[in-house]
């Protein structure tokens, strides 16, 4: 069931993000009198799953999930229609209108990209506002189980105070900074320490067998439900039940069980359990692992309640939802491009993280939450804008750069070396996403 959760998300997420780009480009066309031969969602390498012709256009759905395109008369594109190239222009291709027009055409799928995340973040800014956590309110720092930040000099217990000398106020501030934060400011005990983070940072924690998150927020541990095939089954505990104590020893949070149960394999011990108000007591036993074999569940309001952390939230109007949804989509853009200078800097090692449809696949959750699903198209339509933009001859932005150059000039490059310029930029394409999709291979069958 979580994967069929999982690859509806995705295939709904990608094919609203396809759609939409191929009517950007699509309706400026039809506006400017150009034939449009197809619009098709995914492709239709040898036969078609659904085609249907209306008018002068055929509008399909391919069986290969890999995008989707629109088939413009007398435009270079992947195609690589030659024939059609070599008869004389028409007053309905795209070759014979003004440069203006086929520009406005070509920066319609970005356009409606970029439209799009914006119109998502005012939506969901105005229906479920922002929620954080308060800095402040983390008392105890943050759990860190990942073995790359601890040879860093990270540990569990640590406050961010500051990232790049930026003071942090909040969780969501830490996490924007993840991907660029070179300075970390950090309290031990009491103690302010400064941790440099390597230039490699990336590259390390893509290609090393790492497992764990990086900045986990430290809550207590939470009963979802007791394994029934295992040796606490008859246990009287119920889902919310939270653990206080084991033998008399405080385990207030969830980092801190496993070390506690290290010590008492195979033996019987005594615990206390909140359930709502009421402290109750239980006897549990621990296997040979050092583990109870209950399921733990995650619960921030109830853990907001018992002052684990304080959960902020802001609420927005809807007027104030387009400020709010503006800045959103801004950090959001900044921070892609970010990833991008960082992966296109080989001593970053971000190329090693580059990864393909199985790395998006993996970014949505295994519970349909409509917030998140929505955020995750924003920041997957942007992510699409961008990577069309790139002046890569095949992309909208290799088409672009050619206009511009027309445009500048006053000199329209020839069609034989469109051809070979697309055909260029088909195989850098090609190689690029072979690369992102052998990455995901990669770390399927080594991490």
């Amino acid at each position: 069931m979580e994967f069929v959760i999982k690859i509806s998300q995705f295939l709904l997420s990608l094919s609203l993000l396809i759609v939409l780009h191929e009517l950007g480009h699509f309706v400026p066309a039809k506006a400017f009198k150009t034939r449009v031969e197809k619009f098709y969602l995914f492709f239709d390498v040898k036969f078609s799953l659904f085609k249907k012709k209306i008018g002068e256009t055929v509008y399909g759905i391919g069986w290969l999930p890999l995008g989707g395109y629109v088939k413009i008369s007398g435009m270079i594109d992947e195609s690589m229609d030659t024939e059609q190239m070599a008869k004389e222009p028409q007053p309905w291709e795209f070759r014979s209108k003004p440069a203006w027009q086929r520009l406005i055409i070509m920066l319609g799928g970005v356009t409606v990209n970029f439209v799009l995340a914006y119109i998502i973040y005012v939506m969901t800014s105005f229906v479920y506002g922002d929620t954080d956590f308060s800095s402040e309110s983390l008392k105890d720092g943050y759990w860190i189980d990942n073995p790359l930040l601890n040879e860093l000099g990270f540990e569990t217990g640590d406050k961010i105070i500051a990232i790049d000398d930026v003071t942090i106020n909040s969780h969501s501030d830490v996490v924007k900074k993840i991907i660029s934060g070179e300075k970390y400011t950090v309290e031990k005990n009491g103690v302010t320490e400064t941790i440099e983070m390597p230039v490699d940072f990336l590259g390390q924690l893509s290609s090393k067998k790492i497992k764990g998150s990086l900045f986990k927020l430290r809550i207590p541990f939470m009963v979802n439900n007791v394994v029934d095939t295992l040796h606490n089954a008859s246990v009287d505990l119920e889902k919310g039940d939270v653990l206080l104590t084991v033998n008399g020893d405080e385990v207030r949070y969830f980092d801190q069980l496993s070390s506690t149960l290290e010590g008492y394999k195979n033996q019987t011990v005594s615990t206390v359990f909140l359930r709502g108000t009421e402290e109750i007591t239980r006897d549990l036993k621990v296997d040979s692992e050092g583990k109870f074999g209950i399921a733990p569940a995650s619960h921030p309001e109830r853990f907001d309640e018992l002052g684990y952390f304080e959960i902020t939230r802001k609420e927005y109007t809807f007027l104030e939802s387009f400020g709010g949804g503006l800045n959103k989509f801004t950090e959001q853009i900044a921070s892609y491009w970010e990833q991008l200078g960082k992966i296109f800097s080989p001593e970053t090692g971000a190329y090693k993280g580059v990864g393909g449809f199985k790395a998006i696949f993996d970014i949505f959750p295994d519970q349909w939450i409509w917030q998140d699903f929505w955020n995750l198209t924003a920041f997957l339509s942007i992510m699409l804008a961008i990577l069309n933009l790139l002046p890569i001859p095949a992309l909208d932005g290799g088409h672009v750069m050619f206009l511009l150059y027309e445009m500048v000039s006053g000199r329209k490059p020839g069609d034989k070396f469109m051809e070979y310029a697309q055909m260029v930029g088909f195989f850098i394409l090609i190689a690029l996403v072979l690369f992102a999709n052998g990455n995901d291979i990669y770390k399927a069958i080594f991490n």
